[in-house]
């Protein structure tokens, strides 16, 4: 007869440090091609963007490291109005002017097409 083994029990036989997050940074890539959206955009309002770097010496309430971030700024406000951050194996944009996550995306490039549709999405490249 086959044995059933709860999660619960598994948790305890088992070393928290074989468990590896799986999780995306900024690539060159990404930056490479947060250069040409920001500057396609400047036409449709995108000011600026800035990739601030994580604090290595702060740990998340999970006991992860933070990751870097992009944030956005617009024409229209002089605060930044978009923060792109990886989350997992996807990208996790919110509205930073009134603290709303908008949507978690497959790719860094339609994340950024979410907020202003200035490059084709066929110029996005494979990982």
């Amino acid at each position: 007869m086959a044995q059933v083994a709860h999660l619960h029990d598994l948790s305890h036989g088992r070393n928290a440090s074989n468990i590896v997050p799986l999780r995306q940074g900024l690539l060159p890539r990404h930056r490479e091609y947060l250069l040409r959206w920001l500057e396609a955009g400047q036409r449709m309002g995108v000011f600026d963007a800035e990739i601030a770097p994580a604090a290595h010496d702060t740990v998340n309430m999970d006991g992860t490291a933070p990751v870097d971030h992009v944030l956005v700024w617009v024409r229209e406000n002089p605060d930044p109005a978009y923060m792109l951050r990886p989350q997992g194996m996807r990208w996790v944009l919110v509205d930073q002017i009134r603290g709303h996550e908008l949507g978690s995306y497959a790719s860094f490039e339609l994340a950024l097409h979410v907020i202003r549709p200035v490059l084709p999405l066929a110029e996005t490249c494979a990982a």
